[in-house]
């Protein structure tokens, strides 16, 4: 990764800090792209001279236009891109979900993936080189219950694989991260909470979510940042067009005690009807 120049979306927090702060410690050049200022720069000083940032609503076609063309313009090239900029979307029942607001989530968490791959392809083409790494969701697969968010992490996955298809003949590998329950401020963000009480919950969150999933271990940023560095490294070079679940197997249903408990209960059940009979 020495001198390779990668740019985050979302990347001053949660997963996007820890995929910046990752890249960066490999030797990458990192561009910290992100609406929240205070934390973009204060992470961008934390990691010193490895690191670029620029203020960011990727929601606004002229923002990431702007963004990358400072990208291109300062260093010549974009040999990364990490689409991880998200926001919990609106809650509620289908006939309760403002259509504004329906408007404002998909602009961040689908629209905002579709116009980063579209800005970055022609660079990767002429490079004939680059990786593409789009943060989808479990709820991509199984619904969380939230409409507007699952329905646009799903759409992720399938945009990944169209564009991988396109973009394999260049070089570039397209593949998307499916993280599972993750200790991140959005769960507090989701809870009404603002940025600076988010931001108490992490440590609560770490314990709630230990036992969430059959690994006994909370998921954490990190766990996601190093999948990502994995599929933008050469380590990956053979992967594209992939939907990666990490999720500590929550994806696999019940744990494996509480699936044999709850099947003897059911012999036990059928066991005793056929005494009755």
């Amino acid at each position: 990764m020495d001198n390779r120049i990668v740019l985050v979306t979302g990347g001053a927090s949660g997963i996007g800090a820890a995929i910046s702060e990752r890249f960066a410690q490999e030797g990458a050049y990192v561009v910290i792209a992100d609406l929240n200022e205070k934390r973009g720069v204060k992470l961008k000083d934390r990691l010193g001279d490895h690191a670029l940032f620029l203020k960011t609503d990727v929601s606004e076609e002229a923002s990431f236009v702007s963004t990358i063309g400072t990208v291109l313009k300062q260093f010549g090239r974009i040999d990364s891109l990490i689409n991880n900029a998200g926001i919990p979307g609106p809650g509620g029942s289908i006939a309760d979900v403002p259509i504004k607001e329906f408007d404002a989530a998909i602009a961040v968490l689908f629209r905002s993936v579709f116009l980063g791959m579209q800005l970055v392809a022609p660079g990767m083409k002429e490079q004939r080189a680059g990786t593409i790494v789009n943060m989808s969701s479990l709820a991509g697969f199984i619904t969380n219950g939230d409409h507007v968010y699952s329905a646009a992490k799903a759409a992720i996955i399938h945009l990944t694989r169209s564009v991988a298809l396109e973009l394999a003949e260049f070089g570039i590998r397209v593949n998307c991260i499916c993280p599972g329950a993750i200790a991140t401020p959005l769960y507090g963000k989701h809870a009404g909470l603002n940025e600076e009480e988010s931001e108490r919950t992490i440590l609560a969150l770490r314990d709630l979510l230990k036992n969430a999933q059959p690994l006994p271990h909370a998921g954490l940023p990190e766990d996601i940042a190093n999948v990502a560095f994995w599929l933008a490294s050469e380590e990956s070079c053979f992967m594209t067009g992939q939907a990666i679940v990490v999720d500590g197997g929550l994806s696999l249903g019940q744990g494996w005690k509480q699936t044999r408990e709850r099947r003897d209960n059911i012999r036990s059940y059928l066991q005793r009807a056929l005494t009755v009979d």
